[in-house]
């Protein structure tokens, strides 16, 4: 567990692998114990305490924002990934396809800097930048405070793009309906086996940059076994962010689970009707 944000919860174990003698010597696995984590000067019945309470509290704002969410009719997605996946890039690509036809907003999460808000308000959507200083990662009572400032439509779309880091993330809830984790062929196809809570938590993964694989050697089958190894249900979509291939279908999986989101929500469909018809006249 990082002692700074609880992350390490509930330790994924892979099916077949063996975490004791490699080659005849002992390797070291810090992942042991209650916590499933190890940090020095804390005893691990302590560790499992600041968890506990870290956790609790940001499940407790998540719930507020799912709430929120659902009484809204938002889709939210919440993009993880390692820096350099190309999600930014996936994500401009993303708004500036679908904008003409879905309400869409963007809350944006680096350590640092205001470059990938800054891109996203280029497309005309609106988006807020969280700065989270030394923080590895995004929580539920910072998403809170930037819907203050955001106000999505009721039926609109609004992604969340998380700190780059493939550990963290994966822990706290943000209140979203899906996490959407984008892998990018350059990082090599065992990242699902490395990180095994982020594709465990995740509910589809983006296997980006697609057009670059006839210049890799990187085993595409492999790596959606090694997904399915740690999450039997992941959906797996390729694409590229740059040629645009495999891109409609990123797209319908949006809208459809939009629409399904939307089941029984006459007030904002029929509201939506309206808005085409007088855009059809």
């Amino acid at each position: 567990m990082c002692t700074t944000c609880g992350c390490g919860s509930g330790e994924v174990q892979i099916e077949g692998h063996d975490h004791h003698h490699h080659g005849g010597r002992q390797d070291i696995h810090y992942g042991t114990g209650p916590a499933h984590a190890h940090a020095p000067g804390l005893s691990q019945s302590r560790m499992v305490e600041i968890e506990k309470s870290i956790l609790g509290k940001n499940d407790e704002y998540a719930q507020e924002n799912r709430r929120y969410f659902t009484d809204n009719g938002i889709l939210t997605l919440n993009l993880v990934s390692s820096p350099g996946s190309g999600k930014t890039t996936l994500l401009t690509r993303t708004i500036n396809d679908l904008k003409e036809n879905l309400s869409l907003s963007v809350i944006e999460g680096d350590q640092q800097t205001t470059h990938d808000a800054e891109r996203i308000r280029e497309t005309g959507v609106s988006a807020v930048q969280i700065n989270t200083g030394k923080g590895c990662h995004l929580d539920a009572h910072m998403v809170g405070h930037a819907m203050e400032n955001l106000s999505p439509e009721k039926g609109s779309v609004l992604f969340v793009e998380n700190v780059g880091n493939l550990v963290c993330p994966a822990a706290f809830d943000l209140g979203e309906a899906h996490k959407v984790v984008i892998l990018s062929v350059t990082e090599g196809e065992d990242k699902p086996l490395k990180y095994p809570d982020m594709f465990f938590a995740a509910d589809i993964m983006l296997l980006n940059k697609i057009d670059l694989l006839p210049y890799l050697e990187f085993e595409v089958a492999k790596c959606i076994e090694y997904a399915r190894r740690v999450n039997p249900d992941i959906q797996v979509l390729q694409v590229s962010a740059t040629s645009g291939e495999g891109l409609e279908d990123w797209y319908e999986w949006i809208k459809t689970t939009r629409q399904t989101r939307l089941i029984g929500r006459s007030d904002i469909l029929s509201k939506e009707n309206n808005l085409q018809k007088l855009v059809s006249v």
